[in-house]
């Protein structure tokens, strides 16, 4: 009996479980990666920049004509066009904030991607100098369900803007877009 070892009858049902277990796993994996992914369905980070320049953005889309509270948003990094602005309201609080709403489009490209429209409703908040000059402001975009067509058909998500106080005044974007 020297060759011969012993081995209890439970390691052997605890080596059949695991392997099942181990067969069940793998079997739920495969499932999953051969479920059907949406190619179009992706959710993707924007970063970039705006200045104000009505040369590169002179006019809003068709149907967005009262857009023109603002001269044209130039966009670059994530997204590339032009932003246009409707300033539905405006007050300064008696402690110096200024705060204002209203709604936006855009017209551009993603990542180079086909060329479409998004719209936007928006929350804008800023201290004031006594003279006017503009201390620090940020802004919130939620893209509007349903308003994206071309290269942004269904799209979702919501852009930030932080502006940049200088000469001229550069506004930093940080955001999410969902195209599905």
């Amino acid at each position: 009996m020297a060759g011969d070892q012993f081995v209890p009858a439970e390691w052997g049902k605890t080596v059949l479980k695991n392997q099942r277990l181990m067969f069940l796993f793998a079997l739920v994996m495969s499932v999953l990666i051969a479920l059907p992914v949406n190619a179009q369905a992706a959710t993707n980070q924007l970063s970039g920049d705006a200045v104000y320049d009505a040369v590169q953005c002179p006019a809003p889309p068709t149907g967005y004509e009262e857009f023109v509270s603002y001269p044209g948003l130039d966009i670059t990094g994530s997204l590339d066009g032009c932003w246009y602005t409707r300033v539905d309201s405006a007050h300064q609080t008696p402690s110096g904030a200024y705060l204002e709403t209203g709604a936006e489009v855009f017209v551009g490209r993603l990542n180079g991607g086909p060329e479409g429209t998004f719209a936007t409703t928006y929350k804008f908040e800023a201290k004031f100098e006594p003279d006017g000059a503009e201390i620090r402001g940020r802004c919130q975009h939620p893209i509007v369900a349903g308003s994206g067509t071309g290269g942004f058909a269904g799209a979702t998500g919501r852009l930030d803007f932080k502006d940049i106080i200088g000469e001229p005044v550069t506004y930093v974007y940080r955001g999410h877009i969902t195209l599905t």
